[in-house]
């Protein structure tokens, strides 16, 4: 051994000599992450577990005698003053040594130490606090009085230092000194709550003479300096008196309270304290009269409370009217608010007017309306003045049913139409209701002067007709004739209008010039209802028994259309025109209208004719004529065509019922083919079935 440790010996000293030897890195064999990671964050958590892990307490000290109480207080001072020569701003080190000293009954010395801490920083407060309680703590009166004094010299606007000095004297039952601290904390105008503090302390001693003085001079603080100018501490005196029974001195704060606040600063919370202290006193009458002053004065949105009391007030004391004019107030209030979110809100102006119409005067109602109307639409377009027009329109009724008075009526009325953009549109009905209000006034020129003027300006259907039927009822047939003749100016293509004047004329017994009208009219190259017009004028013509003439207007009619209608109310008219030849004609009629009738691609009006006609043989024909119409009448057959989508795509088969006419039949060869092909194709179907079934075979021949 000892030669080999030699020999290594030997040779780790020349390799020393000879070069440095670097030692190897070990190298990972597996640089896959382990199965448990451990992060940043849990390495910080498991250190601040350990840090609340308890320590065992130190060892308990026995001091046996003075030398180790000496020493002991030598080295805790020594700690103390360490510390405070440290960081002398740290108040907490200087509480605490104090505090120290105190608890060794060391009263000086804490006194001491609490002084030079005011030295470094006398505008702690917990210092003052802890320094003031160790002498109080320790019967120290006069030394905490001291105190308290230097600090609400030194730190006036601390209400803590005021609360604890006035306590303090009242514990020890000076109530002349804790008033003289009150009355010192008073001249500086602390906050509300010091002044409630002063009173709440004279209420404890019963001095309601001293309390009432201070809140006088609380009040006068308010109105002067205007350091409270709250509606809270009115309220607050006047229940003060209240509660002691004073009741005229709370009325006459209450009344201070509002001419102090005026109507410019109105608060609904003062109202209701005073309506509700007149109600406690049962008067009645005095809280309707605050609650309506103060609706009337206080904006609404800012009045909810006030409406919410004013009701139950009403509801326990008032009467059924009394309960419906504040639901009154109520909605109208709520009107306000939707017509001035939306001044184009028409329906809620109608409601709101409908209300104020039921329960105000009328110069109310008036200046509402007004209102309104300003509310011009901002688009020259029919749709949005046809609710807008209304307004004028109610507003003139009012004037003209409820308030009486036809000069304002006549106002309006001029107002609106002059509104109204009658190049672009016009509203008929107002002219009309206009004219109607002046011939209610028995003045007949203006009303015939505003007919006139519309038709000039704007003319329409509606006015044409109002003015014809108001001459009509006066029984001015010559105007009227010349309103027809305007009208018919204007609108040559409305056949109402033709037949209306037409019979006016057959009315006056003047045929000729109904005959000639009904001419013209059907001689006009446009017509909203041609059908109707000759529809009159055949009846017209019947009306004078005026066959022939009957019978040339179908014949012109028909050659300008083939209805079928038409064909049948020829064919009906023949039967009830003629007494002899009535029959044949009419036969005669049918038997044109189904030859006519071939052509036409409508089935369904072929077969409605050809019904009519057995119809009419069934009731006045013979046998024959009755077998022949049975052999015209069709057959109906279900088919199916192809259905195409609008892309042009397929879109199925749809199945429909087809009339097939013995008539066409005979004319179209491939008609027959096609039925001998479908009677064909059934037999092949019978036979085949035969074949398939021999049984049958042999039972029927047997059978």
């Amino acid at each position: 051994r000892g030669g080999a440790r030699a020999k290594s010996g030997g040779k780790m000293a020349s390799t020393a000599a000879g070069k440095q030897r670097i030692p190897k890195v070990a190298k990972v064999k597996n640089k896959a992450p382990a199965e448990v990671q451990i992060t940043a964050e849990q390495l910080l958590r498991e250190a601040k577990e350990r840090e609340l892990e308890l320590l065992p307490p130190p060892p308990q000290q026995k001091i046996t005698d003075v030398e180790e109480l000496n020493d002991y207080k030598l080295r805790k001072r020594k700690t103390f003053e360490d510390n405070i020569r440290k960081n002398r701003t740290v108040i907490s080190n200087w509480i605490k040594y104090a505090q120290w000293e105190e608890s060794l009954k060391e009263i000086q010395r804490a006194r001491s130490i609490y002084e030079r801490a005011l030295d470094v920083d006398y505008r702690n407060v917990t210092l003052w606090l802890k320094y003031a309680e160790m002498e109080m703590k320790n019967r120290q009166v006069n030394h905490a009085r001291n105190i308290w004094d230097r600090a609400i010299t030194t730190l006036p606007r601390v209400n803590q230092f005021w609360y604890k000095y006035t306590y303090m004297e009242e514990m020890l039952g000076n109530v002349a000194g804790s008033r003289q601290v009150f009355e010192r904390w008073m001249e500086w105008q602390p906050e509300e709550q010091a002044w409630h503090s002063y009173i709440n302390f004279e209420l404890r001693y019963k001095e309601v003479d001293r309390a009432r003085s201070i809140y006088e001079r609380y009040i006068l603080f308010t109105v002067l300096v205007l350091v409270h100018p709250d509606v809270k501490n009115w309220i607050k005196y006047a229940r003060f008196e209240e509660k002691h029974s004073y009741f005229a001195h709370a009325r006459k704060v209450y009344e201070r309270a509002v001419e102090f606040f005026g109507e410019e600063h109105m608060d609904e919370h003062l109202y209701v304290a005073f309506a509700k202290f007149e109600e406690n006193q049962k008067e009645f009458e005095r809280v309707r009269v605050i609650y309506k002053y103060a609706l009337d004065r206080i904006p609404k949105q800012d009045a909810q409370n006030l409406f919410k009391n004013y009701t139950i007030f009403e509801k326990k004391f008032g009467d059924r009217r009394g309960i419906e004019d504040i639901i009154v107030s109520k909605r109208r209030f709520q009107y306000e608010e939707e017509v001035k979110a939306n001044p184009h809100n028409y329906d809620a102006w109608f409601d709101y007017l409908r209300l104020v119409e039921s329960d105000t005067d009328a110069e109310t109602v008036r200046e509402v309306y007004e209102r309104a109307i300003a509310n011009v639409p901002p688009i020259q377009e029919k749709r949005h003045w046809k609710r807008y027009i209304y307004l004028w329109i109610n507003y003139a009724l009012y004037e003209e049913l409820e308030a009486k008075a036809s000069k304002r009526t006549r106002q309006v009325y001029q107002a609106c139409l002059e509104l109204l953009p009658h190049k672009k549109f016009t509203f008929a009905k107002m002219w009309l209701l206009y004219a109607q209000f002046e011939i209610r006034q028995k003045n007949l020129p203006l009303a015939r002067r505003a007919l006139g003027t519309s038709i000039g300006k704007c003319p329409k259907n509606k006015l044409f007709k109002g003015y014809i039927e108001l001459e009509l009822q006066l029984r001015e047939f010559d105007r009227c004739r010349k309103l027809y003749e305007k009208f018919l100016e204007f609108a040559p293509e409305n056949c109402t209008s033709w037949i209306k004047f037409a019979e006016l004329e057959t009315i006056l017994g003047d045929i000729d010039r109904a005959r000639a009208i009904y001419e013209l009219a059907i001689g006009q190259p446009r017509l909203d209802m041609p059908e109707v017009l000759w529809k009159s004028y055949i009846d017209f013509e019947i009306e004078q028994e005026e066959y022939e003439k009957t019978r040339n207007l179908y014949r012109r009619l028909l050659q300008r259309t083939q209805h079928v209608k038409v064909w049948i109310s020829f064919a009906q008219f023949e039967l009830s025109a003629g007494r002899e030849e009535r029959l044949p004609r009419c036969r005669q009629i049918y038997e044109e209208a189904n030859k006519a009738m071939r052509s036409c691609e409508e089935k369904e009006e072929r077969v409605m004719l050809l019904e009519s006609w057995r119809s009419f043989e069934d009731e006045f024909g013979t046998d024959a004529t009755k077998e022949r119409i049975d052999k015209l009448m069709p057959e109906k057959i279900k088919k199916r065509r192809k259905l195409q989508a609008e892309d042009g795509s397929d879109a199925g088969w749809e199945e429909y019922y087809d009339y097939i006419f013995p008539e066409d039949t005979a004319n179209q060869p491939n008609l027959k083919l096609l039925a001998m092909a479908k009677l064909w194709k059934k037999q092949q179907q019978e036979s085949e079935a035969a074949a398939m079934d021999p049984d049958k075979d042999i039972d029927e021949s047997q059978t």
